[in-house]
């Protein structure tokens, strides 16, 4: 007789096999995989251990099992990725949005204060995920949206149409297609990492996400040294730049900020984990 797989069973034998692979986090990829199969949340998962499963349950299991052994990431395979307090689609398009981009949204949100519609431009905006947190927390801020892929746009017009947000979306490179519109805010998660250390990035990162998004030139500041320089031209006196950076780019990053000469309260904010991760400046008054 076949044996009986129940979600204990199968969880239990994915979360070894995921082990035996090497894959950093065997039981949580475990458990986000097989409850997508199922259609059910994490929660219900564990309260229905002892279920048992068919045969096409199974094989959709089997498939998502399949795929992440061989190095794609739980995010594309699930096509989903919780950012913010939003749920996003994700796919190869696009970077998977970090929990260490939070702290760009809260450091822009902050960089706000009590502003009324406020003028941001997301620059890079790839899934759209920091673009449509602003516009979750901030609904009166007039936000514009820019990414040089035009793969990566239609990626994040789906995330602002199925959340109903109002975001104006361009192709272009950094902040060339809004012309001269002057901006209260310019925030951004830029390429950052240095050419040589692509190849050198997890297989999930390397193998899987868009080389685009990721490649900041010779010493990983290559975008940000322009964007510094657009966001100058463009922001009102008093405007923030917030950008995100490598974790050990803070003193380099900011030294460009403040070599410009067009910024002041430069300041490197550091992540949850005692990273360097965000530069935040102000416009100096011309």
């Amino acid at each position: 007789m076949t044996p009986t797989w129940t979600i204990k069973g199968v969880l239990d034998w994915t979360r070894g096999y995921f082990e035996q692979q090497g894959i950093e986090s065997p039981r949580l990829d475990a458990e986000w995989l097989i409850a997508d199969a199922l259609s059910i949340d994490r929660v219900r998962l564990y309260m229905d251990l002892n279920k048992p499963l068919i045969a096409d349950e199974l094989s959709a299991i089997r498939a998502r099992v399949q795929r992440r052994a061989a190095g794609e990431p739980v995010a594309y395979i699930n096509g989903k990725r919780g950012f913010w307090s939003l749920d996003l689609e994700v796919d190869p398009r696009a970077l998977i949005p970090r929990p260490d981009t939070e702290l760009l949204v809260e450091q822009a949100l902050a960089a706000l204060g009590e502003a009324t519609t406020p003028i941001i431009a997301d620059v890079g905006t790839g899934s759209g995920c920091v673009a449509l947190a602003l516009a979750a927390e901030y609904p009166e801020a007039i936000i514009h949206a820019v990414d040089v892929s035009s793969e990566a746009l239609a990626l994040a017009r789906a995330n602002a149409a199925r959340l109903e947000a109002t975001i104006s979306f361009y192709e272009g490179d950094l902040l060339s297609p809004l012309g001269d519109l002057e901006l209260d805010l310019v925030v951004s998660n830029p390429p950052y990492i240095p050419s040589d250390d692509i190849a050198g990035l997890m297989r999930e990162v390397r193998d899987h996400e868009p080389h685009l998004a990721l490649d900041g030139g010779p010493d990983g500041l290559d975008v940000i040294r322009r964007l510094i320089v657009e966001a100058a031209a463009r922001l009102k006196d008093g405007g923030a730049l917030c950008f995100e950076i490598g974790h050990d780019q803070g003193a380099a990053a900011r030294a460009l900020v403040e070599a410009s000469g067009d910024f002041e309260a430069v300041e490197v904010y550091k992540d949850y984990g005692g990273h360097d991760r965000v530069i935040g400046a102000r416009r100096r008054a011309r």
